[in-house]
């Protein structure tokens, strides 16, 4: 489930799997979808990903949200690099479709986003169908404390103490965060943008790989949640404690996929049984798990214009004249050299505060060299 760039080009199944870019230029979809009807007028669905949005068209718009964030954070994880997530600002991204690595990355980034935005919207009470996790975890000892409240009668605080969070509740009142529904929202996730991929028979390597990646995605997020508290009591003291569970950043998500990127496992299909897998291709490669991210072929080097493959090239692309690393100029140009030329930069300087309460800064120009690829 990934961009939708050229629809016209692209059989049905090929569109869906380019849906959240479409999806992510869109205007807002609350109003769209009051009507469950227009669902149908929304390019690359499956059948049953328009029943779903005709289910819970409140959720389109978080949908729609995760798709953006998606493209946002891949393009900010891959700008210094030849493949910089631009082909998912125009081109028919035939690249994504080819089973890379580059695509591995794309469909995590995509399920994720999708999930990530569904909590999120779950735990503002944005959509009637979910709401905060409410989960209780097994209870690991118990405590009892006593407050008093203003008008001078006490309440006796039962509190159930784990090793995530602390649950604590009185006669008719009780404490509790508003946990981060992520089971929801990978459960939103898995039914919509797998879709495509399961209609497309689990028998395809390729719908393996992208449904292998989906999961690595949703799981980057649940493998880092963390418990949040804020202490309830006479002077901040600690008597009742409130805990809750929170969705890592999605900068973090991206960061983690990225490293699983760089050390993604080339895998091919193999007939175990009456099964198909996807297994490494060499026995020197280390076995992957439902955390890492697979992919099927090469990547070419992105180093030239070529639209048929959905590929920009890396001419006029600016690069670091100083660096060896993937950014630097040598490397981001393939070795075709690059041009210098001066450019204005304008930057806030001298600045002072003023009481109270502003800063106030000059303007300042000044020459700097810019270095872009041949």
């Amino acid at each position: 489930w990934e961009p939708a760039l050229g629809h016209s080009l692209l059989s049905q199944s090929d569109c869906s799997t380019l849906l959240h870019r479409y999806l992510a230029k869109q205007p807002s979809l609350r109003g769209v979808l009051r009507d469950p009807s227009a669902c149908g007028g929304l390019k690359g669905l499956t059948e049953e990903q328009v029943r779903i949005c005709q289910l819970q068209a409140e959720a389109m718009d978080s949908v729609k949200r995760g798709a953006e964030l998606a493209v946002e954070e891949c393009q900010h994880q891959f700008q210094n690099r030849r493949w910089n997530c631009s082909t998912l600002q125009g081109l028919q991204n035939r690249i994504v479709l080819s089973g890379t690595r580059e695509s591995a990355f794309v469909h995590a980034i995509s399920s994720a986003g999708v999930a990530f935005a569904i909590t999120r919207a779950c735990s503002r009470g944005e959509l009637e169908k979910c709401g905060c996790d409410r989960g209780n975890s097994p209870i690991s000892r118990r405590a009892m404390h006593k407050t008093v409240i203003p008008s001078g009668h006490a309440m006796v605080h039962y509190c159930a103490v784990t090793a995530t969070e602390v649950c604590c509740q009185k006669l008719w009142f009780q404490w509790s965060g508003c946990s981060d529904n992520l089971s929801y929202g990978i459960a939103f996730s898995q039914a919509f943008v797998d879709n495509p991929e399961r209609s497309r028979g689990i028998s395809s390597s390729r719908a393996l790989m992208n449904l292998h990646n989906n999961e690595a995605g949703r799981k980057a997020i649940l493998s880092h949640m963390k418990v949040e508290c804020k202490c309830h009591g006479v002077s901040g003291s600690c008597e009742v404690r409130t805990c809750w569970k929170v969705m890592p950043p999605f900068r973090k998500v991206g960061n983690v996929l990225k490293e699983k990127f760089e050390g993604a496992t080339e895998v091919h299909p193999k007939r175990v049984g009456s099964r198909k897998l996807l297994v490494p291709k060499s026995s020197r490669f280390k076995p992957y798990t439902a955390h890492d991210l697979v992919y099927l072929v090469a990547s070419p080097d992105f180093c030239n214009w070529d639209p048929r493959r959905g590929v920009f090239g890396t001419s006029g692309r600016q690069c670091n004249r100083t660096s060896h690393a993937m950014d630097g100029c040598e490397l981001l140009c393939c070795g075709r050299g690059f041009r210098t030329a001066q450019a204005e930069v304008v930057e806030r300087c001298s600045c002072k505060f003023r009481w109270c309460c502003s800063v106030k800064c000059k303007q300042c120009r000044h020459l700097v060299e810019v270095h872009s690829c041949r």
